[in-house]
């Protein structure tokens, strides 16, 4: 009986013992990862039931005027005329009233003195010839102090009572209509030469609009400080003499030629003698 108790007791004790081992086996074992989790994705947007619009054009923007004014002014162009197409125009010169330049007169910065001997010949396309000639003039004062405005395209540039214009003070033109469109080369202009003096804002302007509203061309400028205000010029102011005042046009062409000044380094008046306009036929 007491040995029946015993092996009881040891086989009791066996099994708490391997419920004990168990359990320890179990705690010892690490827990099993919780499995990743998917990313989480969005879910696509449903389509619209209107197309795309397609992308517009940028429009055009209107060019302002400060853009406007930044382009260079248009410069005439000199047709390309062969060198031996060439030949020199011969200029008749009036009689001198003065010999050479008196040394009281002073030469400022922007004046440019008399050569002191005969011009060069110069050369121009062969056939051109005076196109002003007798041509017909009108200006900004219609009824000079003294003469007419048909003297200034007479044919006489002497320097003699009867023979010049003298028009009102301050900013004048004249203008002579050449008839039909030439291009033109040397303008040569004959102010009042019985005594040295230099015009003020001489500008001179070729155009075939006879109001000279557009396609104006400006061959000559000598107004630095725009008082005329015809815009700035970098010319330089000329002496008068019985040479006149010679001015390259470069076979611009037009029909008209519009000649401004502004007074003078005597008087506030303005005076022509004679204007003339060498060119050809234009094409």
């Amino acid at each position: 009986m007491r040995s029946v108790s015993l092996r009881g007791l040891i086989l009791a004790l066996l099994l708490a013992s391997a419920a004990v081992l168990v359990q320890a086996c179990q705690k010892s074992e690490p827990a099993a990862p919780p499995p990743p989790e998917s990313p989480a994705v969005a879910e696509p947007a449903a389509p619209s039931a209107e197309p795309a619009a397609e992308p517009k054009e940028p429009a055009e923007q209107p060019k302002k005027p400060a853009e406007e004014a930044a382009k260079p002014a248009e410069q005439p162009k000199e047709p390309a005329v062969a060198a031996g197409d060439l030949e020199p125009i011969e200029i008749i010169l009036p009689q001198p009233q003065f010999p050479g330049t008196p040394p009281a007169l002073r030469f400022g910065k922007d004046v440019e003195p008399p050569l002191g001997k005969p011009r060069p010949k110069f050369m121009a396309p062969k056939g051109t010839t005076n196109v002003a000639l007798n041509k017909p003039v009108r200006g900004s004062d219609e009824e000079p102090i003294i003469g007419e405005l048909k003297l200034i395209t007479d044919g006489d540039k002497e320097a003699s009572d009867g023979s010049f214009v003298e028009l009102g003070p301050g900013r004048q033109y004249v203008q002579i209509d050449l008839g039909a469109e030439y291009n033109i080369y040397p303008i040569v202009i004959w102010h009042y030469h019985k005594e040295p003096r230099v015009y003020n804002d001489v500008v001179v302007q070729v155009c075939s609009d006879q109001d000279f509203i557009t396609g104006v061309k400006t061959v000559f400028n000598n107004d630095r400080d725009n008082s005329s205000g015809l815009g700035l010029g970098d010319g330089l102011g000329r002496i008068e003499t019985n040479e006149g005042h010679l001015i390259d046009a470069k076979g611009v062409k037009g029909r008209y030629v519009r000649l401004y000044s502004n007074g003078n380094t005597t008087n506030d008046l303005n005076h022509y003698i004679e204007v003339e306009v060498y060119g050809k036929p234009a094409p």
